[in-house]
């Protein structure tokens, strides 16, 4: 069993995906769907992945899922899993942005500075700076953040970026676990017990209910 397998889920939007990697070899892929859904289908990937390679989780060398920001409903669904993975494997777990994971999966770059993007909803995406080396090495410039479409759009005119990701984009994709085999040197450790996605902003159902009662939900749960 070789010691550098990894198992890599993204759900930063109605898209998932499940890879089983050896390093930067990816060895099984899946796609499933998030929203609409009759049934959780995120965690039969997994097990269907794993079992047709004939590994169980604590043959693995690492766990890593995308971190966001995104679906909030989503990415809450595959942390879950991999943090629930990684304790009962003993399997150390690493996370990784979900926009640079657009760019990581997307073989065919050619070298060049990028801004992937993914629609945050309310007329915002979620952007970040990523510049793809001639030896293929992927290098975030800076952290995500969240600009209305029509600045994100300005800034890749004006900065010279090709967009990837999201709708009107240069080139169209979302992000997918296989990036991770492409860019392992930004995989980033976390502990277990304390991580948590990074999704951009609050949930709709947050803001409405904040909208409703006038304070914040946390000021509430505090109470």
């Amino acid at each position: 069993m070789s010691g550098r397998r990894t198992l890599a889920v993204e759900a930063a939007t109605y898209v998932a995906s499940v890879a089983l990697l050896d390093g930067d070899f990816v060895l099984d892929h899946r796609l499933v769907a998030m929203r609409g859904a009759t049934e959780e289908r995120l965690m039969p990937a997994i097990v269907d992945v794993l079992g047709q390679a004939g590994v169980r989780v604590d043959d693995l060398a690492a766990i890593a899922c995308g971190s966001g920001p995104g679906s909030f409903t989503s990415l809450r669904i595959a942390a879950s899993l991999a943090k629930g993975l990684s304790v009962a494997g003993r399997v150390p777990l690493f996370a990784m942005s979900s926009l640079t994971l657009i760019v990581a999966a997307a073989e065919s770059l050619a070298p060049g500075a990028y801004l992937a993007q993914l629609d945050a909803m309310r007329g915002d995406v979620y952007v970040q700076r990523v510049r793809v080396r001639a030896d293929r090495t992927i290098v975030e410039d800076g952290r995500a953040e969240l600009l209305t479409t029509t600045d994100a759009v300005a800034l890749a005119a004006r900065d010279g970026l090709v967009t990837v990701g999201g709708a009107g984009a240069s080139i169209s994709m979302v992000p997918d676990a296989r990036g991770f085999a492409y860019a392992a040197s930004l995989m980033r450790e976390v502990d277990v017990a304390t991580w948590e996605p990074e999704y951009g902003r609050m949930a709709e159902a947050q803001v409405q209910w904040e909208r409703r009662y006038g304070i914040p939900l946390q000021a509430k749960q505090d109470a």
